[in-house]
Parts: structure tokens; C-alpha cells; sequence
């Protein structure tokens, strides 16, 4: 075990939620993966783009049932555009063991055209 893992369900999901908003906001804590549909547009419609995603705050039941903040989708550019946050281990081979522990986790963020999916 890691550490984690005792803690309650809600509390648990709330660490991981603040976690992913602390890297979808701002970029750090883990890796970002672009889809060549997304590697398509310009650096400047690419950077309007990550701050749509930071600013996101559009999630529900419906969209987020676990309250981790891992997924979303809205329109960019008149296009459907989808992001989700994937938990590995600090190697980037597995699973997180524990991903409300970012001593063993490394968040991944993956960005693609929904068309792509």
C-alpha cells in the first residue's frame, strides 16, 4: 500500500480531484499528450485551447460521477473537443498503485478532437 488508500472514498476523490485541476490548471504535475488532430492547429489556437481546458468547470453527475475532475469535453473552434486525465506509475508502464498519492502517480492529459476518438 501507499498511503492512501485508507482514507475515505469522498475524501480520496477529493485529493484526486485537486490534484487534476492543480495540473489542468497550470501545467504541472504531469505529462501532456496532443493527438495529431489537436498537433494540427497553430500554437496560437493550441494555447487558446489549454486554457479552455484550465478553465473548465462544466462537470456533474452526468459527466463526473466519481467528482475526480478526469474528463471533459466542449467545443473549440466550432469542433467537439475531448480531454481526460489517465493515472500511471512514475515510470509511465503501469497504473498508478494509488492515484491520490502524486509520489507514485503520474498524471497524463490527453487532448484529441473528438472525431479521433
Amino acid at each position: 500500500m501507499t498511503g492512501s488508500e485508507q482514507i475515505p472514498h469522498a475524501k480520496r476523490a477529493a485529493l484526486i480531484r485537486d490534484q487534476n485541476d492543480a495540473f489542468r490548471k497550470q501545467g504541472r504535475g504531469g505529462q501532456l499528450m496532443l493527438t495529431s488532430g489537436i498537433m494540427a492547429k497553430s500554437d496560437e489556437d493550441l494555447a487558446g485551447l489549454l486554457q479552455a481546458i484550465a478553465d473548465f468547470d462544466a462537470f456533474d453527475p452526468d459527466n463526473d460521477p466519481h467528482g475526480e475532475h478526469d474528463f471533459g469535453s466542449l467545443t473549440w473552434q466550432g469542433e467537439p473537443v475531448f480531454w481526460k486525465i489517465d493515472y500511471y506509475d512514475s515510470d509511465l508502464l503501469y497504473g498508478s498503485p494509488d492515484p491520490a498519492n502524486p509520489d507514485v502517480t503520474t498524471r497524463v492529459l490527453t487532448v484529441m478532437m473528438a472525431w479521433e476518438y
